[in-house]
């Protein structure tokens, strides 16, 4: 996908883990986003569009040329009795493109992605965040092949 950025997972309002294919363009100040308060948006809305549209989940937002893509799922946490959302998201460049077809083609490709981090880290203590460093270069292989 050579209009994909940036591949991340969320969890409890922080990014887990997350790649980046390539620089956002002419965007500098998206680059500078603290990625904990990105982390924390992506948690934010996706809460709200569940509680404000009865249970629905946001699939994507638009900024500029910007298209951030949604795809939340739930995983169980050691330190939990029930099940969290989990939201993977994507970074993309939509300044030539038709948004509905970038956005099918990402959510097609995405599923294998975030089903292998649930199950490989389902039912772990996500306090540790380095343990999902190694998980970068699982994204870039099911992007890049």
């Amino acid at each position: 996908m050579k209009e994909l950025y940036e591949i991340g997972i969320v969890f409890r309002g922080f990014i887990l883990v997350s790649y980046e294919f390539k620089k956002v363009e002419k965007e500098e100040n998206l680059n500078k986003v603290n990625k904990d308060l990105r982390g924390s948006f992506i948690s934010a809305i996706n809460t709200f569009a569940k509680n404000a549209f009865n249970n629905l989940s946001l699939e994507y937002l638009e900024s500029g040329n910007i298209l951030f893509v949604f795809k939340a799922y739930e995983i169980q946490a050691s330190d939990c009795d029930v099940k969290e959302p989990i939201i993977l998201y994507g970074l993309l460049d939509k300044s030539k493109k038709d948004t509905d077809k970038i956005v099918k083609k990402f959510l097609s490709r995405i599923d294998p992605i975030l089903n292998l981090f649930i199950s490989r880290y389902g039912h772990k203590d996500f306090s540790e965040i380095n343990q999902f460093e190694p998980f970068q270069n699982d994204i870039k292989e099911f992007i890049l092949a």
